[in-house]
């Protein structure tokens, strides 16, 4: 019989995971061997565990089912638990299995012995397990994919321990809605029922409180961000006159020409609530009520008026689609024609480079089908205006704020759409804690062209030092937030880890390395030389950001692309 790493590859890839992002160690090692005897599981090495993470989160964003990470030890796991605090906050479905001690090595407490299940509790609240005995292990992981796949999906942590690993024993198995392969065996439940749309009482309720007037907001998360939702609920905005709302970070939002315009909520508190201040109901879709991000002196943290009714169509746990088409019944709204986003593309830009004018080189060239990854922070405020009426993409966020996330989340993305161009548009002190992913694209050959801004700065923390109400600031204070001395080479960095690599600091020579990036495969890099977004007087002067966040009213929009990026 197999042992106990060989079984549960098998298990594995009949269960349908065909992709491993990996940072093994000692523990790990009859795993990495089982590798070379499972040829339907693609192994990806990736060079720091928040790399591997954060791949298994772009990959099932993009491939819509759970990519498995190989971790080693509690210390693995914290490496990596940034970007799985991001999945989980996006409900990404993931099997993480990280590895432990043998199990009779544990009470000698070595020196990388650690309580790994109370580490990922922190991210995998809802299913956390250490594998007994080699017999119990493919059960165990046949479980735990069942939890990550379930609505909502989650992070599902897998400990095992190295001797149950290496065991001998081990009985492949899958879920019961699998095929099998030869030698397989049934040993989990059959899976859940089918999510459930709204029942009638939520949808007459919600409707009847359409109809009795004063603005009313759809609010879209999640699943509620694809085009099937987006179409019913753009059919019930264009009957009833709902404006439609979208969570400030997307897991997964499918936009551009031909597809429903949402209003994404802005990031800062005081700007939301100025989008929600005349809402009399807000409808919920697999979405939370918004909240702050942060606590500040003096303001709200609940950001929903006082005077608005907050309602749920659909939970998480239901379908949204269904929920949507059914209120959309309800309504008679159903036949409706959803207005759609036109096709339109900003102008070439001109002259010396700025945050603005990047995205709107990337609204300019950006090509059919593409996948857009959005850890850019501040300097990314005009992508939305910039890439409205572009070809078709989807857009990926950072659905948990734990920066990072980018770099490695274009990984998985074109790990699972190999056929898809990826562009990642990244802030310079996000891709440093992750920049390791380079390595990865390389040696994938992935078609990723990754831009970073670099401005020198962790300029989103130059604001909210000031929105803190924090006084006295000092010198020491500020370089606690400048990248300047050294100020860091990121083509020189990118080349060094084998990916080919430009830097621009004008509007033509990044048009001109953007174009050849999307023209050839990948990976590229290009170094964006820009100023600060917010720099100065303008970090303080909230009308500015008002009329700078893509979210916001279109007119306001267009008139800042012409004053901001010509």
């Amino acid at each position: 019989m197999p042992n106990g790493a060989q079984a549960l590859l098998k298990t594995l890839a009949d269960a349908g995971v065909d992709v491993c992002f990996t940072n093994p160690g000692t523990s790990e090692m009859h795993f990495v061997a089982a590798l070379d005897g499972e040829p339907r599981l693609r192994a990806v090495l990736c060079l720091f565990e928040g790399v591997a993470t954060g791949a298994a989160d772009g990959y099932a964003r993009m491939a819509g089912k759970p990519a498995c990470t190989l971790l080693h030890l509690g210390c693995g796991l914290g490496n990596g638990l940034a970007n799985l605090h991001n999945a989980r906050k996006g409900k990404v479905p993931m099997l993480n299995i990280v590895g432990d001690h043998a199990t009779y090595h544990v009470q000698y407490d070595a020196q990388l012995q650690s309580d790994i299940e109370t580490v990922a509790r922190n991210v995998s609240p809802g299913f956390v397990r250490t594998t007994k005995s080699t017999a119990d292990l493919c059960r165990d992981a046949t479980d735990a994919l069942a939890a990550a796949r379930g609505l909502p999906g989650q992070v599902a942590t897998l400990i095992l321990p190295a001797d149950v690993s290496w065991g001998e024993g081990g009985t492949p198995c899958a879920p019961a809605d699998v095929s099998w392969s030869e030698g397989g065996t049934p040993c989990a439940p059959a899976p859940a029922p089918a999510p459930q749309a709204a029942d009638d009482a939520t949808v007459q309720a919600i409707a009847q409180a359409i109809r009795a007037g004063g603005r009313t907001a759809l609010l879209l998360g999640s699943t509620a961000m694809r085009e099937p939702a987006l179409l019913a609920a753009a059919r019930i905005a264009a009957h009833n006159g709902v404006t439609l709302l979208a969570e400030t970070f997307p897991t997964r939002l499918e936009r551009g020409a031909g597809l429903p315009a949402v209003e994404r909520i802005a990031y800062l508190a005081e700007l939301a609530s100025l989008q929600l201040a005349d809402v009399k109901n807000l409808i919920l879709v697999d979405a939370k009520a918004p909240v702050s991000f942060f606590a500040y002196p003096g303001k709200k943290s609940y950001l929903v008026p006082d005077t608005c009714t907050v309602h749920t169509l659909a939970t998480p746990a239901q379908d949204a689609v269904a929920s949507l088409e059914r209120l959309g019944a309800a309504l008679g709204a159903s036949a409706a024609q959803p207005a759609l986003q036109a096709t339109q593309r900003p102008s070439r830009p001109r002259g010396k480079l700025s945050a603005a004018k990047v995205c709107k080189a990337v609204g300019h060239l950006l090509p059919d089908n593409a996948i857009i990854v959005d850890e850019a922070i501040t300097s990314g405020l005009m992508l939305g205006v910039m890439t409205a009426g572009c070809p078709r993409h989807d857009l990926l966020t950072l659905t948990g704020g734990a920066i990072g996330q980018g770099l490695p989340s274009a990984v998985g993305a074109a790990v699972a759409c190999p056929q898809r161009p990826v562009v990642a548009l990244i802030g310079d002190g996000s891709s440093m804690y992750t920049i390791q992913a380079l390595w990865t694209m390389a040696r994938e050959h992935l078609d990723v062209t990754a831009i970073i801004f670099n401005n020198a700065s962790y300029s989103v923390l130059n604001v909210e030092l000031e929105r803190v109400g924090a006084d006295a600031i000092g010198p020491k204070a500020k370089s606690q937030l400048d990248l300047h001395g050294p100020v860091l080479d990121f083509a020189r960095l990118a080349q060094g880890m084998g990916v080919h690599a430009a830097r621009a600091d004008t509007a033509e020579d990044f048009c001109t390395a953007l174009d050849y990036a999307l023209n050839n495969p990948g990976p590229h890099l290009i170094e964006a030389v820009v100023p600060e977004s917010l720099s100065g007087a303008k970090r303080r002067v909230l009308p500015w950001m008002l009329r700078a966040l893509p979210s916001l009213p279109r007119g306001i929009a267009q008139a800042l692309k012409r004053k901001i990026a010509p």
